[in-house]
């Protein structure tokens, strides 16, 4: 799968230069590939990216430590407790509802160009993403399974511990591939609107000149991140996730 994946990439990349050396694409517009790496080459080379790939990939780790922490622990909460879930339950949907791009503008007032601006907004996208699948994911849990617990004098702790953690895992991890790119999206959109630095503030300085090229090249390193990003928790996954592979093949056994 991954050389077919890597050819269909190779052929879009090989259609665009094309196009663009053709004519038939315009070069101010579009750029050609070639012109693309070549600029990431020389950024990586003379050092001029690594510090705004710093600064984002600090805002984006913040945002996502901190909404995976705070959702996971509220959909758990909510999950457990029905009354929470119901009084809160509107509010949390205005919340969600509302539009990141208009919360960014708000979320520089109240903490200025720095780091932290960039990470509140981020952490409203990570949030919600993640409490909702974890609620869900615990909601799903087999109540057989949960009464079974209780019976053998389970406390709280360990129910959590032992039942409804591990069951809710795909749930959570789910998410987790789901928010790392939108807290990527989410802090360089905030670069974007108001920044001193980051790959987001790289592209606005690009697009501020009609450097289309620039622009590209920004989005083409925001592009290599989340792949090796979601390569890591692909890989965190499977690790976690070990016994249940191994229970899908011991029951495939038994049932054979």
């Amino acid at each position: 799968m991954v050389v077919w994946q890597l050819l269909l990439g190779a052929s879009l990349l090989a259609a665009w230069q094309a196009g663009a050396s053709a004519g038939v694409l315009d070069k101010f517009f579009f750029s050609r590939p070639s012109d693309i790496a070549l600029r990431v080459w020389q950024m990586c080379l003379t050092g001029a990216v690594w510090g705004h790939l710093g600064t984002t990939l600090l805002e984006a780790a913040l945002s996502f430590a901190i909404g995976v922490a705070l959702g996971v622990a509220c959909g758990f909460a909510l999950a457990r407790n029905r009354f929470l879930a119901a009084l809160f339950d509107p509010y949390l949907r205005v919340a969600n509802s509302l539009p990141r791009v208009v919360l960014a503008p708000i979320f520089l007032l109240w903490f200025g160009l720095g780091i932290w601006s960039k990470v509140a907004l981020g952490v409203t996208v990570v949030f919600f993403i993640v409490f909702f699948n974890t609620l869900q994911g615990v909601r799903e849990v087999d109540p057989v399974v949960v009464h079974n617990a209780r019976m053998l004098g389970a406390s709280e702790r360990q129910l959590i511990r032992h039942v409804l953690i591990p069951s809710a895992l795909s749930w959570i991890f789910s998410s987790l591939h789901i928010s790392i790119g939108f807290a990527i999206i989410a802090v360089v959109v905030g670069e974007y609107l108001g920044a001193a630095k980051g790959i987001g503030y790289m592209i606005a300085q690009a697009e501020g000149v009609f450097d289309t090229t620039g622009v590209f090249a920004g989005m083409a390193i925001l592009a290599g991140v989340v792949l090796a990003v979601g390569a890591g928790v692909d890989r965190l996954e499977r690790r976690l996730l070990r016994w249940k592979a191994r229970d899908s093949q011991a029951g495939g056994e038994s049932v054979s």
